[in-house]
């Protein structure tokens, strides 16, 4: 296989040993490579603001700020230039953690062989090359309304996906808030894989859906014997996210008791488990997200420390012109996940979805194209594949289904406040369709109020019911 012709690049070597210093540039003078040159970590933060470089080669022991230090920075701003580290003999073991745990490129003994050296460098030039052109290709998507898993052309997602663009390389929190089904893990895993975590994991937790008893256990881990049940020791959301990004999705049912320890967490970036003794550091970036007005159910501190960026998603209803390339991406996926060949949407369902409100939201679409695909099997969706009435909306009328959803429940004096409250709940309830979190939304409960009260009206049913 030929050798691949040699890169130009911009070189910055770290070094506090000026000969050392000089004789790396040396080796590269005759090629065409551009070098500069730094004493140690310090000066060569201040070098990057005007040279920039296309890698570093940095020397990992160092005074004032060492080749460790300077790869921590470089990592914690989002910079992707990538980094080789320089180590003496016997130092295997250093030169590994710089590689794994702060992302350098590649690793060097010294003395530094000239050939090894060269190919190296053009090896890390290609790389980092290969991320810029990645990094254009994801801008020049977004233009056309495809950032990931999201999709839209519209005004309004065009603003997203410029947010998304502006807060991913760096560690900043992130609160993204939405109405149910808007796609707020979506905006959290996109930001996740556009920021230089995105090697690392992604662990999303709702606070909705977890037992108030389990919140902290979850969040950061117990060990064995910690309480009743605990049968071994478990690493918390905290630990298995280290190295990447943390969902704390429904961030407005965190019980009021667990809020003080994760802002605890969140400022100082360590968890102690249920039960232990230590301190355990933790390297996790923190999105939340809500599908309500946060008001008095987060303390204040705890908002202001989640807030540091917002992104509010748009109901579909405010952004219908995305409908036809959302379903089209929707459609794609679907023909691959149930071996269908559904090549569209015909035009008066097309209609009809774009006088539909979605209260539901993309989640609601979603459902409503697999469904229809399903039936379908091939060709266009039509009108008979959809649920009948379709969604409220006769294919003649013009009108949106209201909001404020009129139905069948009978005021009479002296009729229980119980009884009432339960035909509403069941209304609200059949009108999303089973959407619970979207029900509790409309009632302004929390989800938990409502599976309490649900509950609770299903007890008073049976003890109202005669033993047979």
């Amino acid at each position: 296989m030929p050798r691949l012709p040699a890169v130009p690049g911009r070189i910055l070597i770290v070094d506090d040993e000026e000969r050392q210093r000089t004789a790396l540039a040396a080796m590269l003078a005759p090629s065409d490579f551009e070098t500069q040159m730094a004493a140690d970590g310090q000066e060569a933060l201040e070098r990057l603001t005007a040279f920039n470089a296309d890698v570093i080669v940095a020397d990992l022991i160092m005074p004032r700020m060492d080749g460790f230090e300077l790869l921590r920075h470089l990592k914690e701003r989002g910079d992707l230039t990538p980094a080789i580290a320089l180590t003496g003999f016997g130092s295997m073991e250093k030169a590994l953690s710089a590689v794994h745990d702060l992302k350098a490129f590649w690793f060097l003994e010294k003395p530094v062989e000239p050939r090894a050296f060269k190919t190296l460098l053009e090896r890390a030039i290609r790389y980092k090359r290969s991320l810029q052109r990645t990094d254009e290709l994801k801008r020049e998507l977004s233009l056309h309304g495809v950032l990931g898993d999201l999709v839209g052309t519209s005004p309004a997602m065009q603003r997203i996906f410029s947010l998304i663009r502006q807060v991913a390389p760096t560690s900043a929190p992130v609160l993204i808030s939405g109405e149910s089904g808007t796609g707020k893990e979506l905006v959290a895993r996109e930001i996740h894989k556009c920021s230089p975590r995105c090697d690392g994991p992604f662990v999303a937790i709702n606070a909705a859906a977890l037992p108030e008893t389990l919140v902290e256990s979850e969040l950061f881990g117990h060990e064995k014997g910690a309480f009743t049940g605990a049968m071994e020791r478990s690493a918390g959301c905290f630990e298995q996210a280290h190295g990447g990004t943390l969902l704390l999705d429904e961030i407005g049912e965190m019980p009021p008791s667990t809020q003080p320890k994760l802002l605890r967490v969140l400022e100082d970036l360590r968890v102690r488990r249920l039960g232990g003794k230590h301190e355990i550091a933790v390297d996790t970036r923190v999105l939340a997200a809500t599908s309500r007005q946060l008001g008095t159910h987060l303390r204040e501190e705890l908002y202001y420390r989640l807030s540091v960026f917002q992104i509010e998603i748009p109901p579909l209803r405010e952004h219908k012109e995305d409908i036809p390339p959302i379903a089209e991406v929707m459609l794609r996926n679907l023909n691959k996940k149930h071996s269908t060949r559904v090549t569209g949407v015909d035009a008066e369902v097309m209609d009809l979805f774009e006088r539909y409100d979605w209260p539901g939201n993309v989640r609601e679409l979603r459902n409503v194209l697999e469904r229809a695909a399903i039936i379908a099997g091939e060709g266009l969706i039509r009108l008979n594949n959809l649920p009948s009435p379709a969604f409220g909306v006769s294919p003649g009328s013009h009108s949106r289904p209201s909001s404020d959803y009129e139905g069948p429940i009978m005021l009479q004096p002296g009729q229980p406040l119980t009884k009432l409250e339960e035909a509403y709940i069941k209304l609200t309830l059949d009108h999303v369709r089973g959407n619970r979190k979207l029900a509790a939304e409309m009632l302004g409960i929390s989800l938990r109020t409502l599976q309490n009260r649900i509950a609770a009206l299903r007890e008073e049913e049976k003890a109202a019911t005669p033993d047979s």
